[in-house]
């Protein structure tokens, strides 16, 4: 007779969750930080090699297996959207928008990842097409009406990262790939060296020693954004139904907005507020749609 795992308590995920929304939430600001003295893509691949190491060596030490030579191929690929395409694109985007702006811009992931998965055989039902239109026409007013157009750069970067985000996401899905926390080592891993090629085509340097506050926020990027973060979504993932797990997606933009006009002076429009406000209801319409059809959690993965 084998003994049923207990269930997790309402404490342990209410911790989870709100460790995932505050380190998720920061990391905008950090990256921000983290640009005073490190130039994006490399600052990304610094992030992602150093993280990633760790996640390997610790998980490896501890029986994980390894990847597979199909699964790394595997993951190179997938890297390409969920580290390079994603993550380092609101860096860049972060040159010159500010990091609020920038969260914002990335909470309309959810809204890409309904449209790839309609295109790949699962229909959305009525409520989520409404949630699907009201969610792009928030992202259509912060294109058009908002700060975001001021900046060529940062508004193809916000547009481009969301969607490579959501496309990997779905893809990963049919994919062979290694356990959820070896897969997130290995996507870092990977990633970690499509940055460093994208940060030599950009010729990219680090003339002088970078100041304390961008080594602290590198440092925070490293260990809150891409372990802690990580580990508490993928715990939250095995415990919890996907719908909670990844709240985060309407969640993240307005902490990491207070965390910019906190601690930055960030200043934020009323237009992008708007904009925020109907992607974000777009998105909660789509996940208490999907919270009320799904059966049980599924497996989904997040780099960083």
């Amino acid at each position: 007779m084998t003994d049923t795992p207990r269930a997790p308590s309402a404490g342990a995920i209410a911790f989870a969750l709100a460790s995932l929304y505050v380190l998720w939430g920061s990391t905008y600001l950090a990256i921000r930080f983290g640009l005073e003295g490190f130039p994006p893509f490399l600052m990304g691949a610094i992030r992602m090699s150093v993280a990633g190491a760790l996640m390997y060596v610790v998980l490896r030490a501890r029986g994980t297996p390894a990847p597979t030579r199909r699964q790394w191929r595997t993951l190179w690929i997938l890297a390409v959207f969920m580290v390079l395409l994603s993550n380092g694109l609101v860096t860049l985007a972060e040159t010159e928008v500010e990091s609020g702006l920038a969260a914002i811009g990335v909470a309309s992931m959810p809204l890409f990842a309904g449209v790839f998965a309609m295109l790949r055989g699962r229909h959305p039902s009525r409520v989520e097409w409404i949630g699907l239109i009201v969610g792009f026409c928030g992202v259509l007013w912060l294109n058009a009406g908002g700060e975001l157009r001021a900046s060529t750069l940062g508004l193809v970067c916000l547009l481009i990262a969301p969607v490579a985000w959501a496309w990997g996401s779905i893809w990963s899905r049919d994919q062979d790939l290694p356990e959820p926390f070896m897969s997130a080592a290995g996507q870092m891993l990977c990633g970690s060296a499509w940055m460093l090629g994208a940060a030599l085509v950009r010729g990219e340097t680090i003339t002088e020693m970078p100041g304390t506050g961008a080594i602290l926020a590198v440092l925070w990027l490293i260990v809150a954004g891409s372990i802690f973060g990580f580990t508490a979504y993928v715990w939250l993932l095995h415990h919890v139904r996907p719908a909670l797990a990844t709240s985060y997606a309407y969640v993240n933009p307005p902490i990491a907005v207070l965390f910019g006009v906190w601690l930055a002076g960030e200043t934020i429009g009323a237009t992008d507020l708007g904009a925020m406000a109907v992607i974000l209801v777009g998105v909660v319409i789509i996940t208490l749609s999907n919270a009320r059809r799904a059966p049980s959690p599924a497996q989904d993965t997040r780099a960083g």
